[in-house]
């Protein structure tokens, strides 16, 4: 499952005053000074409310839960934080106030009851949705750029602070909740994932991974937006901060389906995870995008041809840091091939990775070249070494001759004594049948260019006699002799039989 959320540190709110001390740890703690004392709440924000004041205390009573509601109702003003000098004071006492409602939430037993389940979601949907910025950057580049962190964040990241502990406090209701967070909020919750702060989105992947395992009626609308943001992604948009978030929540939910896996599971494999391939930003979400897969196929053997055929169907043509990626992909997904499954791809999969061995980028090749060091995928080479041998030895042969890098030399050598100490007599058959082709292709290059050097003969016989025909009809003319019409038969030589004998006269 996603990993817990990020703790806070000085390093990520450098605008939290020193005097409040705040971690996230299972167990919150947390020490307010005493400029936030009620005293102090009256005459610092026409905002806040002096009857709110008083710190919420571990111990349950209404009065308690009457103090709550009064603090979620506190925390809904917001503040505005492009202007770092405005109502300094009002914004500390709202960064208190969550303090203590991240606190009592965290740490009491008994603080969630049903009046306040409005209250806190109308808390958390006023605080977090928003109209997310234009990028500040249009060719923004995630690999290369600092992405434009949220003003925002000393409050933001307390909310959603409050939002995780809420849904994971022992006291949460599913049956409550439910009538709050519904479809509209789970959608605005997907809207963010597109946030370029990183420590949004990654509140936001531990939030929805808890709604998706606490809040069952909401399984497949979570399932269905998600499948929707990726067709966006892939087909109009090509710009999406959190598919990699996404991806890693996903990662978790294919991991419990339940089997056999439903068509509709099936149909998301090939028309969603399979065409993210094809996106210019994959480096970026490649890691979870194939993790994804392989766990589909761990549920399901079966998808594994629909899988390695849409990998070949979208295999880059022109992009070597793709193709590195897609290797790295296949033999991940070969790690875990089951051999029946093998045998239906072995064919396809081999011509491409030899087309990989015989790439001048050396990093290709190598990539291609490292399937040898893999010992299961080695193991199903040599069961089917009958069909893969053939496959891929002419271009080993040529290419250890040829390729410009040592490195991939050596390696097609090892490669080749792999494959002579597999099958010595299907290698041995291999070696004098190239050398026989070898010696037909450097016939038919020595008969291609004599014919050549004939034609070219040829033309320059023509080119000559064309030369003194004109002399003589111009000799004739000075002396005043009418010109006499050669015939085809003088002008021009007869054409000699250039035809070449033997069976590559087609050539």
């Amino acid at each position: 499952s996603p990993s817990v959320s990020p703790s806070l540190s000085p390093s990520v709110s450098p605008s939290l005053s020193p005097s409040v001390s705040l971690s996230l740890s299972p167990s919150v703690s947390l020490s307010v000074s005493p400029s936030l004392s009620p005293s102090v709440s009256p005459s610092v924000s026409p905002f806040l409310s002096p009857s709110v004041s008083p710190s919420l205390s571990p111990s349950v009573s209404p009065s308690l839960h009457n103090l709550f509601c009064k603090k979620l109702q506190q925390c809904c003003v917001l503040f505005d934080f492009l202007d770092c000098v405005a109502d300094l004071k009002g914004k500390e006492i709202k960064r208190a106030a969550l303090n203590e409602l991240v606190e009592s939430v965290a740490t009491s037993r008994g603080v969630l009851i049903e009046p306040l389940y409005p209250e806190a979601i109308k808390m958390i949907s006023v605080n977090i949705f928003r109209t997310l910025p234009p990028s500040e950057n249009p060719e923004f580049d995630p690999e290369e750029d600092e992405p434009t962190l949220e003003a925002s964040w000393p409050h933001l990241q307390l909310v959603y602070e409050f939002f995780l502990r809420f849904l994971e406090s022992p006291d949460f209701q599913p049956s409550m909740a439910k009538r709050y967070v519904d479809q509209k909020f789970v959608l605005q919750l997907l809207e963010l994932f597109d946030s370029e702060d990183p420590r949004e989105r990654e509140y936001l992947k531990t939030i929805l991974h808890r709604v998706y395992g606490k809040l069952l009626g909401l399984r497949a609308y979570i399932r269905k937006q998600i499948n929707n943001i990726f067709l966006r992604f892939i087909y109009e948009t090509e710009h999406f901060n959190g598919v990699a978030e996404l991806l890693e929540i996903l990662g978790s939910i294919i991991n419990g389906f339940a089997l056999p896996l439903k068509s509709e599971h099936k149909q998301f494999l090939v028309r969603v995870l399979i065409p993210l391939h094809t996106a210019k930003s994959l480096s970026i979400f490649h890691a979870q995008l194939a993790y994804c897969v392989v766990q589909f196929m761990e549920k399901d053997a079966t998808v594994t041809e629909y899988i390695i055929r849409g990998l070949l169907k979208y295999w880059p043509k022109t992009c070597t840091q793709k193709e590195v990626m897609f290797l790295g992909e296949i033999e991940e997904i070969l790690d875990v091939i089951e051999p029946s499954q093998f045998i239906r791809v072995q064919e396809p999969l081999f011509k491409q990775i030899t087309a990989c061995i015989s790439s001048p980028h050396f990093q290709v090749a190598e990539r291609a070249l490292y399937f040898w060091n893999n010992e299961y995928i080695l193991s199903l080479i040599e069961e089917n070494s009958q069909v893969i041998l053939p496959l891929v030895f002419t271009t080993l042969y040529r290419v250890s001759k040829e390729h410009w890098n040592q490195t991939i030399v050596s390696l097609i050598y090892n490669v080749l004594k792999t494959f002579m100490e597999m099958n010595s007599k299907l290698f041995d058959d291999l070696t004098a049948s190239y050398k026989v082709d070898k010696q037909k292709e450097l016939k038919r290059e020595r008969e291609r260019a004599e014919l050549w050097r004939g034609l070219e003969e040829q033309k320059e016989r023509r080119l000559q006699t064309l030369g003194e025909t004109s002399r003589n009809q111009k000799n004739l003319q000075e002396r005043g002799e009418p010109p006499q019409p050669s015939s085809p038969q003088t002008a021009l030589p007869k054409q000699p039989d250039l035809k070449p004998s033997g069976p590559s006269s087609t050539t």
